[in-house]
């Protein structure tokens, strides 16, 4: 379970995130939804230990993120919004890598691997350098990292931005997996086809801070939309108004 508590972030003169509170149950995958600039990507980072909060708290499986940073890490699995590929390794080697990171070796980390290149259909990929990788391959590989460690939590921001059909079908295939395992899955969009397909929890961010949540059905009936989309823009544009 991951829980975010009044979460604060400023760079600066810039707000990035105001005031974010939202818990994500295990065994469910939660959307965070909002538009560009809405603080989502800064909320995730906060959540993941990249980002220090000025105010509020976050924990994972109980662990306070700031306090316990390292701890907390040992139980996430995180698509961070940059990739961030080695060029000169190869898709298994980044997996084995961040797996080593995590404490594994041995017939242990080999079986992870394997079952990893499996199911994210790396076979082709697996032994090639991830230098000229297209963006759907280089998403597989930053997949399997997040992965390899068996993490009960799962953050990922983003995760189908520029990938083709196929490619988008098999996150949606694996996050779909790692729901019915029971593991608490966070993701960022902002593209409502996605959120509407995957997601039985929604949490709406505008100007850093949550505006709505709920389940889809339940924010199509409070704004009275039929769409998924149409709720999220008459919500977003009751927001803006309320700003002015």
């Amino acid at each position: 379970m991951i829980r975010a508590t009044n979460l604060h972030k400023r760079f600066g003169k810039v707000t990035a995130v105001e005031d974010v509170s939202f818990t994500a149950e295990d065994g469910m995958i939660t959307g965070l939804l909002g538009p560009n600039g809405a603080g989502k990507t800064t909320t995730l980072r906060m959540l993941y230990t990249l980002v220090r909060p000025d105010r509020g708290t976050a924990t994972v499986d109980g662990v306070d993120v700031t306090a316990r940073p390292e701890d907390a890490r040992r139980v996430l699995g995180v698509l961070p919004d940059a990739r961030g590929l080695y060029p000169r390794l190869t898709a298994r080697e980044h997996a084995r890598y961040y797996g080593e990171l995590h404490g594994l070796s041995g017939a242990a980390l080999d079986k992870c691997v394997d079952e990893l290149v499996d199911l994210l259909d790396m076979k082709e990929l697996a032994d090639r350098r991830a230098e000229g990788f297209s963006q759907g391959e280089r998403v597989k590989v930053a997949l399997a990292r997040a992965l390899v460690h068996g993490p009960r939590n799962v953050l990922l921001d983003e995760p189908t931005n520029g990938l083709d059909v196929m490619s988008t079908r098999a996150v949606r295939t694996l996050l779909r997996r790692l729901k019915d395992e029971g593991r608490c899955v966070v993701f960022s969009s902002h593209i409502m086809q996605e959120v509407a397909a995957l997601c039985e929890r929604i949490v709406v961010v505008a100007h850093g801070r949550v505006v709505a949540e709920g389940t889809p059905d339940a924010l199509r009936a409070s704004t009275g939309k039929d769409s998924l989309e149409e709720a999220f823009v008459a919500t977003i544009g009751s927001e803006q108004g309320l700003m002015q």
